[in-house]
């Protein structure tokens, strides 16, 4: 079985990160999405249990998706759910720079994971979860952006 994690902070999970889970599943047997906890950022601005549930009611019916949530490194979860793939989007230059660095670090520490990037979809590649918090802190709506109501 070809197991992938989908891991970020998904704070929140918006409708670019939901379209390539979508597309995952045509590489991929299992999908786990993989809510991690980010050192570089302090606070989440959605509840957690609250996007949990949000990103399983994204997925209703859809029995190879799963949504865990870790405190650990990304290389050691891997191991845990036997994923030999990780899947990340790249929107651009700059999260292909970061990502890269990133994906390198795990396949040291775990080299039977490799990391599979796909670039984002063009219509949604404007959509990053810190605007999406900006607008809804002032009152914006974000709905369109996604794949749940808020």
């Amino acid at each position: 079985m070809k197991t992938a994690i989908f891991p970020g902070s998904f704070d929140p999970f918006t409708k670019g990160h939901y379209d390539i889970v979508k597309r995952s599943l045509d590489l991929f047997d299992r999908v786990i999405i993989a809510i991690g906890h980010n050192t570089s950022k302090n606070n989440r601005y959605f509840e957690l249990d609250w996007m949990v549930d949000k990103i399983k009611e994204a997925f209703e019916g859809e029995e190879r998706v799963e949504v865990e949530v870790y405190d650990e490194l990304t290389a050691s979860l891997a191991k845990k759910y036997d994923a030999q793939f990780m899947v990340r989007g790249l929107r651009n230059t700059t999260d292909f720079e970061y990502e890269n660095s990133i994906s390198q670090i795990n396949r040291y520490l775990n080299a039977d994971l490799e990391t599979i990037f796909l670039i984002t979809s063009p219509e949604l590649a404007p959509i990053s979860s810190s605007i999406i918090r900006e607008v809804h802190r002032y009152g914006g709506d974000v709905d369109p952006f996604l794949p749940y109501k808020v």
